[in-house]
């Protein structure tokens, strides 16, 4: 594929209320933490500020509430140049918030308050199915409505466009919705739920990525963090090693990955190169803080170490 890939991310947005914490809490435990930023997310809405900076053109479609937090995640995404046409914004509803936890090992620990992302429906993707049209990719995660997600789907099928689910939060898949999907990309914690496989290294990973292939899948890529990726395809199980970087805030590194891989596709790089782009971008994009401020450009990847911050 020649030219700009056109993405569609149908998909959430939050509002990210950030703490850095010397640790994460246990069970009753109070943290005295410190640096408090409120910042734009979602996993959507990382995916799409991901896809954007490596080039593609992003058309985003989902909801917001009538409030400060969703003028400023519309403005985040738009200074982005993400197409915002088909961001809705809805009156009585907040627009989502989410409480991020990042310890000084970079690990995280979040909660998530869906506001106007569970308000979105079937009709408002009907709405919006002309930017469908033409598209290379279609890209969702499950921030939004089971029944959205799935009708995404639909669309997706009716008009010829591959469709990457990235299952987070977890949940059960319809055998429908998994059966349309082109690409299924869960972390190690949502493999593990939606296999049944317990993952306790790469060969594990491996197998619950073939489990998953085996409900209908066409392709199913396992990211493991510090461990890397292993991936289930027509050509075969495949694993690629993590870069070893340092890790500061792996917060957002996911939708890093999602939204890297999704342009690298969509331009027509091989599954392995598209990976390896993929995780190029996710390196990265966890030496810095925060969610969409640490997805890379793609003068960071072209070429660059990604060890270089």
């Amino acid at each position: 594929m020649t030219g700009v890939p056109r993405i569609v991310v149908v998909g959430s947005v939050n509002a990210d209320l950030m703490l850095r914490c010397p640790h994460l809490p246990g069970r009753g435990e109070t943290v005295v933490g410190s640096d408090f930023v409120v910042t734009p997310g979602g996993k959507g809405a990382n995916q799409a500020v991901a896809a954007a900076r490596l080039g593609a053109d992003v058309r985003f479609v989902g909801s917001v509430g009538d409030d400060a937090f969703g003028r400023s995640a519309r403005a985040a995404l738009e200074a982005e140049g993400v197409d915002t046409t088909h961001l809705a914004t809805l009156g009585n509803v907040p627009t989502g918030v989410a409480l991020v936890m990042v310890d000084d090992a970079g690990d995280n620990m979040i909660a998530v308050a869906a506001g106007a992302n569970h308000h979105l429906d079937a009709a408002r993707l009907d709405a919006a199915q002309s930017v469908f049209e033409g598209a290379a990719l279609v890209v969702c995660q499950l921030e939004l409505p089971l029944s959205v997600v799935a009708h995404a789907g639909v669309l997706a099928q009716r008009h010829g466009v591959p469709l990457l689910l990235n299952p987070a939060p977890a949940a059960a898949l319809p055998e429908s919705l998994v059966r349309s999907l082109a690409y299924l990309v869960p972390n190690e914690g949502e493999a593990v739920l939606l296999s049944g496989v317990a993952i306790n290294d790469v060969a594990s990973a491996q197998a619950a990525a073939v489990r998953l292939r085996a409900t209908g899948a066409a392709c199913v890529i396992v990211t493991l963090g510090a461990r890397g990726v292993v991936c289930a395809s027509d050509a075969g199980e495949a694993a690629s090693p993590a870069l070893p970087v340092a890790a500061i805030d792996t917060t957002g590194a996911g939708d890093a990955f999602v939204g890297a891989f999704a342009v690298a596709r969509s331009r027509g790089q091989p599954l392995p190169e598209s990976i390896a782009f993929a995780q190029r971008a996710a390196a990265w994009s966890v030496q810095r803080r925060g969610a969409q401020a640490a997805m890379p450009y793609a003068d960071d990847l072209d070429g660059a170490d990604p060890h270089s911050a």
